[in-house]
């Protein structure tokens, strides 16, 4: 017998005929004598029709009405889960974000939860019932409609899970586990048995979308069992731990993460001064944007050249800033390119190993692909490489730390 928080996701429960498969399986868990709280999302492609009338009525949807709008396509799900249960004869019962009551800030659309009550959940769960939870929203403590941002369900599992201190917090999806890297780029990707917190946050903030960077944030941080798993497949999935694997030798290399939605802007000639580039970025971060990898070059004429990346969507914006500050510096020129793509290596085992870095940069050098910028911390290297080589790189590192000789999990 174990507590167990079970996810499912927009996918999982896009139709009726899902939303009955998840119910069955949900009920095996409980005849089997776990308790189980289940978190779901909205149905597949709901969030976004809410968001689109949103915008039909309001060109800047005001924000606390915004919540109130998008927060109810998880109503729904919740409601005709436990329909599906109960026709199960499984006992169940819906709780919206404001009814558990799941606390947070009045950040409207970006809400971080600051405390959870647990006590209904527990009388429900001690008489039997399968708990069924609303993701993605909470509510201040004004009694306002919040939502958690896009993801927002993962974090939503993993905080009950925290708060209510389960065995183990389930997120399924329409993957069986978190892989080496991407099986449709390459093919003989393998699927990881374990991995860290420490490697998967570093994964999913570099293009990885198994999970939500939040939820595994939470989950470090609060040390909550988290198991990444496919909603229709049984299988062991992927366990993500805290402790490193208690092996003699590690392999260097995890996984191979990469990112499309990048691009890369340069300011030429900057004045090489103390704060210059403060009074570069703070523009960038004034105008909301948000600065990945940073480069400064310093020449022999005392100037500068500072190049950053941005997400792809912010580049037209982040060019009109860059031509202000070039302006105001009296800096030589700017360029940009939106066609470069991000591509690292993530590995605890980096730690223990000297060289790996070498060995990227050697097997991309094999293929002819140009290293653009690089950054590294203790446990990844990445690197900008244009675009239309980024599969050939993934392939190439993959095969280069003979990732796909591990054994399959």
């Amino acid at each position: 017998m174990a507590l167990l928080v079970q996810k499912f996701g927009g996918t999982s429960v896009g139709t009726v005929e899902r939303i009955k498969a998840i119910a069955e399986k949900v009920k095996r868990f409980r005849d089997q004598g776990d308790d189980v709280v289940v978190v779901v999302s909205a149905m597949s492609g709901e969030t976004n029709r809410l968001i689109s009338l949103a915008h039909e009525i309001q060109d800047q949807p005001e924000a606390r009405e915004y919540d109130v709008l998008v927060s109810t396509g998880e109503q729904v799900t919740i409601a005709l889960l436990s329909m599906a249960l109960e026709s199960l004869g499984c006992s169940a019962r819906s709780y919206t974000g404001s009814q558990i009551a799941i606390t947070t800030d009045d950040a409207h659309s970006k809400a971080r939860i600051q405390k959870i009550e647990t006590e209904n959940i527990r009388k429900d769960l001690d008489a039997g019932r399968v708990v069924v939870v609303a993701g993605f929203q909470g509510v201040t403590e004004k009694g306002a409609i919040t939502t958690l941002g896009r993801g927002g369900s993962d974090t939503t599992a993993v905080a009950l899970a925290a708060a209510l201190e389960a065995d183990e917090c389930q997120i399924y999806t329409d993957v069986d586990g978190v892989y080496t890297t991407d099986p449709r780029v390459v093919e003989g990707a393998r699927r990881l048995d374990k991995i860290t917190f420490e490697e998967m946050l570093e994964m999913a903030s570099l293009g990885s979308k198994v999970l939500q960077i939040r939820s595994v944030e939470f989950a470090g941080k609060y040390n909550v069992r988290l198991r990444v798993l496919h909603s229709f497949q049984e299988g062991p999935g992927t366990l993500i731990t805290i402790d490193e694997e208690d092996e003699m030798e590690q392999p260097m290399v995890s996984g191979i993460a990469f990112n499309r939605d990048e691009a890369k802007l340069t300011i030429k000639g900057v004045p090489d001064i103390p704060g210059v580039a403060s009074r570069i970025l703070g523009p960038v971060s004034a105008a909301n944007i948000e600065v990945d990898m940073i480069v400064q070059n310093v020449s022999e004429d005392r100037t500068t050249d500072f190049t950053f990346t941005v997400h792809r969507n912010d580049f037209q914006r982040a060019q009109e800033v860059v031509a202000q500050i070039v302006e105001e510096l009296g800096a030589r020129e700017h360029d940009g390119d939106n066609k470069i793509a991000k591509v690292s290596i993530v590995g605890v085992g980096m730690r223990s190993h000297a060289g790996v870095a070498t060995r990227m940069f050697e097997a991309l050098a094999k293929e002819g692909i140009n290293i653009q910028i690089i950054s590294t911390s203790e446990i990844k290297v990445s690197v900008i490489i244009a675009e239309k080589y980024l599969e050939l790189a993934v392939r190439a590192l993959h095969s280069a730390f003979e990732l796909d000789q591990l054994p399959a999990a």
